[in-house]
């Protein structure tokens, strides 16, 4: 007979970036912008694209097969596996199927979410509630995106702020209290047509007139952006926190979506938070939507800014317009940490349609750029070569 479940923890954490590296320096050779026009209004130096070969999907698996190695568990341990991503491989089926598929799972069902770089938060609260119900026990819930493939290169307000990467947590019943937990979904509808990409749904599939007018390709409305995004982080912050019964000056950490530089000191100054307080890594991501809050975590364990009993708050924004925050206590042991390095990322692959051969997804700019940048290889060198890397090798 299974133990009363009293809680929700995350017992599992991991991340998968790609290796190549594209800095503002490489973005100033194709769009009107310059490294110092990009870090003093985004804060962001550089972020990763994604190869012709790695999708969400590819993305996901690594980042989700290597929570369960840190929860200490097996690819069948899982019994729901939810992706948040606004970039899924395929209409349909499911990026989360293929996800299923590739970590080795044969049990678990498995689906995807939208709610943009909120999708995490939103992922996570889903996972929540299905052990809460008793529906589930261990639910790995992953962001994954991959936003360099709608984005106009001749667009610098866009262009320049997203990057791709995945994280993924493993979130566990507990038959121990759970200390403080709360928590905080939103949704602002008049903000739908603010930040969208036109084309490629039920209402404007894609023909070539879509792709000629550009319509695949993210829009963004800045100054209603920033305005919605200070004012919503701060908001659902506060209230998770209530529902916590915590202060603010009680949360050890706050990990917000990595969007903006200025954004994230606006809701540190609307809080009444220091700096210090925030972690930030955008600075090497970009924006990386749904992905951008458990990279965060992952990488703020692994560095050591958590430990157990830490009151940690999470905290997004997104298309939409949506949002929303979890406060809660950390439990795990960061040094599980560790066994994420057992998981290599070549040992994880999405199976691909056998009569089905895309071509090359990179925009033309963009594939443009990085063949532009591609040193010659080196005699006997094949294009997987670690020395053979377009634009910089990952750091």
């Amino acid at each position: 007979m299974r133990e009363p479940v009293r809680s929700t923890r995350i017992t599992g954490w991991g991340m998968h970036a790609p290796e190549l590296v594209l800095t503002n320096a490489d973005l100033a050779r194709i769009v009107d912008t310059s490294d110092e026009w990009i870090i003093s209004r985004t804060g962001i130096r550089e972020r990763r694209v994604a190869g012709p070969d790695e999708t969400a999907a590819s993305m996901a698996a690594i980042a989700g097969r290597r929570a369960i190695a840190v929860a200490g568990l097996e690819p069948d341990d899982i019994d729901l596996i939810v992706v948040a991503t606004l970039t899924p491989d395929h209409l349909t089926p499911s990026t989360a199927t293929l996800v299923r598929e590739a970590i080795g799972n044969t049990r678990a069902a498995a689906m995807d979410l939208n709610a943009a770089c909120s999708g995490f938060v939103y992922g996570y609260v889903t996972a929540h509630a299905f052990i809460k119900g008793r529906l589930a026990r261990h639910v790995l819930v992953i962001g994954s995106d991959l936003l360099t493939r709608f984005l106009d290169y001749d667009d610098r307000t866009t262009c320049v702020l997203f990057g791709d990467g995945a994280g993924a947590v493993v979130l566990s019943a507990s038959p121990e209290p759970s200390g403080a937990h709360g928590i905080e979904i939103a949704a602002e509808p008049a903000g739908a047509y603010k930040l969208w990409i036109p084309a490629g749904g039920s209402r404007r599939p894609a023909s070539p007139e879509s792709v000629a007018r550009g319509e695949h390709y993210l829009r963004m409305d800045g100054p209603d952006v920033y305005r919605y995004a200070t004012r919503a982080i701060a908001a659902t912050a506060r209230t998770a926190i209530e529902r916590a019964r915590l202060r603010r000056d009680d949360i050890d950490l706050f990990i917000p979506h990595q969007a903006n530089s200025r954004i994230i000191e606006a809701v540190a100054r609307g809080l009444h938070v220091p700096m210090e307080r925030m972690f930030v890594n955008l600075d090497r991501y970009g924006n990386t939507s749904a992905a951008s809050i458990p990279i965060a975590l992952a990488e703020a364990v692994d560095s050591g800014r958590v430990a157990v009993g830490d009151r940690l708050l999470v905290v997004a924004f997104g298309a939409g317009f949506t949002a929303g925050a979890v406060a809660f206590e950390w439990a795990a042991d960061p040094a599980a940490g560790g066994r994420a390095a057992a998981i290599d990322a070549s040992s994880v692959a999405v199976r691909r349609a056998a009569d089905w051969q895309p071509p090359n997804p990179l925009p033309a700019k963009l594939a443009a750029l990085l063949a532009a940048s591609s040193p010659a290889a080196p005699d006997g060198a094949g294009p997987d070569d670690a020395s053979h890397n377009p634009v910089e090798a990952a750091r």
